[in-house]
């Protein structure tokens, strides 16, 4: 069956991602604030957009319920569009599967869901995902009409990503973390993981676009740069703007906060069009600016590993990019940064913390790092404020 990928209106590429609601109590994640929500949904509905991004675990078991009440019980149901993720960290058993399926069909209030992810999908969880034939399900209930389009979200490299479209070229799109800033990154990679869903020919699915927030609040000198360009495109608009510029980008999702956040975001993207070339050099500027500002001066060169062989297989550059993202926005439990890192050690690379200080790498760098010295920074937030890390 040949699958339709086009939107309403091809400029209307704009997502609402049901994760960062409004709160009544800033302490409890389940104390959304419905009225609000509400208001929020009404407003993405009149300015002609559609997709409505969820999850079983956002907002402590409450997100898919709120995506119900705000939406589904208020709209007719070819009106919208619902994604929602199996959550396959979560899985003891097969017989789960099933009943998280059910439960988020009951929580939504749908008897179909259009869109249906493998949640993060990185290799541990892709193990999981064969392990308990989730795919296998997920692939049943496309056939019986429950599941209109199956795909999965990913945090993990380029290599594992064609991976999993090698070995299942059915699934229909990808869901990926792209930004400006991550394009280029040694860390995310987030230009190498597009690369491979355009050599898949699959549609993409953009979520972080503002990398939680770091790319809304940019130094003082790139928003000035940013306004002598265009004086009323807020940063975040920019950041919205790149991803959905990409041409195998199907939907950029927001994880908007509130009705500004959304005003302004819908405002724009009603009558979209791609950044042109100006514009993007301006983009890739800004994100050797926000460089500039990071923790760990490293360029990102790579000659500490191409030319010194590390007696711990540690992935120097790499770590030290995930450091300097994750440093942007201190504070966090949980951040993509942190799951790389845990990736990469799945993938069978050293922890920083196993660095012997033997200083081979730092004789071959050309910013005189003392690298041996910067794991010690490193390992705090990637190993001992991560629970991913076992």
């Amino acid at each position: 069956m040949e699958r339709d990928y086009t939107v309403e209106n091809p400029k209307m590429k704009l997502g609402f991602g049901f994760m960062r609601l409004p709160l009544t109590n800033p302490d409890d994640d389940t104390a959304i604030d419905l009225k609000q929500v509400e208001e929020m949904a009404d407003q993405f509905f009149r300015r002609g957009f559609t997709y409505c991004d969820t999850a079983y675990m956002y907002h402590d078991f409450k997100s898919e319920e709120t995506v119900a009440e705000a939406v589904v019980d208020r709209r007719e149901r070819n009106s919208f569009t619902v994604a929602t993720k199996m959550p396959l960290v979560m899985l003891k058993n097969e017989a789960e599967v099933e009943e998280i399926f059910n439960k988020q069909l009951a929580n939504l209030h749908v008897d179909y869901i259009d869109y249906y992810l493998m949640h993060d999908m990185n290799r541990s969880n892709y193990e999981i995902a064969k392990k308990f034939h989730v795919l296998e399900f997920a692939r049943k209930m496309r056939e019986q009409g429950k599941i209109h389009h199956l795909g999965f979200s990913c945090h993990d490299t380029p290599e594992h990503i064609d991976r999993v479209l090698t070995e299942n070229p059915d699934l229909e799109f990808v869901q990926l973390q792209i930004n400006y800033l991550d394009w280029e990154s040694q860390g995310i990679q987030s230009g190498a993981c597009y690369e491979v869903c355009e050599k898949h020919n699959k549609p993409v699915i953009v979520m972080e676009p503002v990398k939680g927030g770091t790319l809304a609040k940019v130094p003082a000198e790139v928003e000035k740069m940013m306004r002598a360009c265009h004086p009323n495109w807020s940063p975040a608009s920019w950041a919205i703007r790149f991803a959905a510029s990409l041409p195998m980008v199907k939907v950029v999702l927001s994880g908007m906060s509130n009705m500004e956040q959304l005003d302004d975001n819908t405002t724009y993207m009603q009558d979209f069009q791609p950044l042109n070339q100006e514009e993007l050099d301006l983009l890739k500027k800004a994100a050797r600016m926000i460089d500039d500002t990071i923790a760990i001066a490293c360029t990102g060169c790579r000659y500490c590993v191409e030319e010194n062989t590390c007696p711990k297989n540690i992935p120097i550059s790499r770590y030290f990019a995930l450091y300097n993202t994750d440093n942007l926005l201190p504070g966090r439990e949980w951040t993509p940064e942190k799951e790389y890192y845990a990736n990469s050690i799945a993938e069978g690379y050293g922890r920083a913390s196993e660095c012997i200080k033997c200083r081979g790498c730092e004789r071959v760098c050309p910013q005189h790092l003392p690298i041996s010295d910067l794991m010690d920074k490193v390992k705090i937030p990637m190993e001992e404020q991560n629970s991913m890390v076992k």
